[in-house]
């Protein structure tokens, strides 16, 4: 019986054999906003513009004022060649804040603001980008439709 000292089955494991696992790296949503935006949100917008073949002449993130009812938000602001405009915008500065999109013709203000992934429990990179490519393309604004 003290050979089996020390090797009861329900202690729990050493740390040094836990410490040895390679820790996951931080899901992409999970990093700080500024990073997730700037470095991931902005790219994977302007690399789904790209393959629908639909230049892009800005796409910025700022602090500003929302479109239409006012108010100072987070907002991404893209401008097409053709002087069209959108803006996604968020309440705070977290991906699970509020967000609304808003549309503008050539050289006019937007005149709405709708609510953006109110449904979702779960937002992601793809999620935001595929969303906000749906409603662009379904506006008629990207590529031949």
């Amino acid at each position: 019986m003290e050979q089996n000292k020390g090797l009861d089955s329900n202690q729990p494991k050493s740390s040094a054999v836990t410490s040895n696992k390679p820790s996951k790296p931080p899901k992409i949503e999970d990093k700080p906003f500024d990073e997730f935006i700037n470095q991931h949100l902005l790219p994977s917008i302007k690399k789904e513009l790209v393959k629908k073949s639909c230049p892009i002449n800005s796409l910025d993130f700022r602090k500003g004022t929302r479109p239409v009812v006012g108010g100072e938000c987070w907002l991404i602001h893209g401008e097409f060649p053709s002087g069209r405009m959108f803006y996604l915008t968020f309440s705070s500065d977290s991906i699970k804040s509020v967000m609304n999109v808003s549309l503008s013709e050539a050289k006019s203000e937007p005149s709405s603001l709708e609510s953006f992934l109110i449904d979702e429990k779960k937002i992601t990179l793809q999620l935001i980008t595929s969303r906000l490519i749906q409603r662009l393309n379904g506006q008629k604004w990207l590529g031949n439709n």
